[in-house]
């Protein structure tokens, strides 16, 4: 079954409700042996890394989301659930991300006439393929709200950028590992088709 890991940071309904419209059932669990047991693993999330990686800590959801995504179980972060597979973050400090992928977290440093948060609807620019952007144009409008942005230290893990004054990493991929800084649940028909595209991913 999808599960969608619950550590108390981001609005896991919408996400939840997301795949439902499309027809498949979606549970939200903080359960580690419920994550361990997973077909399919989505890591969403809003807020502040540290707390983020605190939550995952205290509930134990560390090691299960390293052994999901060792075991090549397909897997999505959004957002947050994005910049937490890093190996950290410069979000009020430095902070020890899980290190599933080499790379850091860093803020936006725009000129003036660009606001902080990147916030609203913008472009993707296809970079590497990859099974959940089948059906995904160039150029394709998503929706994000986020002040961070990961620097993968392996370019070829970037599936798409997106420009908001400087060409940033909006999704990666590697193998059954999917994950976007935009959020797919509020990316109207193209992040229903990824979220479908996830789905339908063989488990």
């Amino acid at each position: 079954m999808i599960t969608i890991i619950d550590y108390g940071m981001g609005n896991l309904r919408s996400v939840q409700k997301a795949f439902e419209r499309i027809g498949f059932p979606a549970r939200i669990t903080n359960d580690p042996q419920q994550v361990a047991e997973a077909s399919h693993l989505v890591l969403p999330g809003v807020g502040a890394f540290a707390d983020a990686m605190a939550e995952l800590r205290r509930l134990e959801l560390v090691e299960p989301i390293r052994q999901a995504i060792q075991k090549e179980k397909p897997f999505l972060g959004i957002c947050l659930g994005l910049q937490l597979l890093f190996d950290r973050s410069h979000e009020d400090g430095l902070h020890e991300g899980l290190g599933i992928l080499s790379g850091e977290v860093v803020r936006f440093d725009l000129p003036a006439e660009y606001a902080v948060p990147h916030m609203g609807w913008n472009q993707l620019q296809i970079r590497r393929p990859h099974p959940l952007l089948a059906g995904i144009e160039e150029g394709a409008y998503v929706y994000f709200v986020h002040s961070y942005y990961v620097v993968p230290q392996d370019g070829s893990v970037i599936a798409t950028e997106t420009d908001y004054g400087v060409w940033f990493c909006s999704s990666i991929g590697q193998g059954r590992l999917f994950a976007t800084q935009f959020h797919p649940e509020k990316s109207q028909s193209v992040g229903l088709r990824m979220l479908e595209n996830f789905a339908r991913l063989p488990a």
